[in-house]
């Protein structure tokens, strides 16, 4: 790896962080479920007054419990689509596309789907498909498995359609539209917190591929160790790695962001 350790991190560096944005699978969950250290160090964030906001290719129905449950200020679904804010007891629901547009789009984004069933041997919609607004997932390593070369197939394909493709540590997720994690991060900062995104401020901890324009954008980026997966398929890299894994590796961060915090 060519990447440092997150111990190595320099403290200056840290200090000046205002906020975290994270993806969530495999980076705070194991096997689709939160990680009780990932969990906690969310609870020391907002604790500690730095905001967290999650930013995902899972569905916003499958967003939503968690959007209400977890200690985070926003989770952006469907890589940057769809926002979900909690209010009290609400949950508020922002789209970067109008609703004339995402009907249109959910043509297309079906007829592409049945192609990629009937083109790719083994290939399955993600189980998480009916949550979907904005997007089509195929499952590659959550409940099905394909190889490296049926991946590309999807990509291909989906690509052919005019769709954006982006492989995470579970899906191939395909959109329609300019939207991406990095456009997410200006949106949901603005948002959701009420303030202009200076890239400078803020921590980017993910996991795969599909975290790449966030490792590339973000000067301050973080991977969980089971990055190594995807390592050489990674142009861009984060700027450290964690000793830990998934939600272990993102309460490591989490501890030592929170130790070079300035002291009052």
């Amino acid at each position: 790896m060519d990447s440092c350790r997150w111990d190595e991190a320099p403290g200056a560096a840290l200090a000046a962080v205002r906020g975290v944005l994270t993806d969530i699978d495999d980076t705070l969950t194991r096997d689709g479920a939160i990680e009780p250290a990932a969990l906690a160090a969310l609870q020391a964030l907002a604790d500690a007054g730095l905001p967290c906001i999650a930013i995902t290719g899972r569905p916003a129905g499958w967003s939503e419990p968690f959007a209400m449950a977890w200690p985070v200020a926003a989770i952006v679904a469907e890589n940057g689509a769809v926002m979900l804010r909690r209010d009290g007891a609400q949950l508020h629901h922002d789209f970067t596309q109008d609703a004339a547009t995402r009907a249109a789009n959910a043509q297309r984004l079906a007829a592409c789907a049945a192609e990629v069933l009937a083109r790719v041997s083994g290939a399955t919609l993600a189980r998480d498909s009916a949550g979907r607004l904005t997007d089509i997932a195929v499952d590659h390593s959550e409940f099905a498995h394909l190889d490296e070369a049926q991946i590309a197939q999807v990509v291909a394909v989906m690509q052919a359609h005019g769709l954006t493709a982006t492989v995470s540590s579970i899906h191939v997720n395909g959109w329609i539209g300019a939207h991406s994690k990095w456009t997410a991060a200006a949106w949901a900062v603005q948002t959701a917190l009420g303030r202009v995104f200076d890239p400078a401020e803020w921590l980017y901890v993910g996991d795969s591929t599909n975290d790449q324009t966030m490792f590339q954008q973000m000067p301050l980026s973080v991977g969980v160790a089971n990055i190594a997966r995807f390592w050489p398929q990674l142009q861009h890299r984060p700027r450290w790695v964690t000793r830990g894994e998934r939600g272990q590796g993102f309460a490591e961060v989490v501890t030592r962001l929170l130790q070079a915090r300035p002291r009052n």
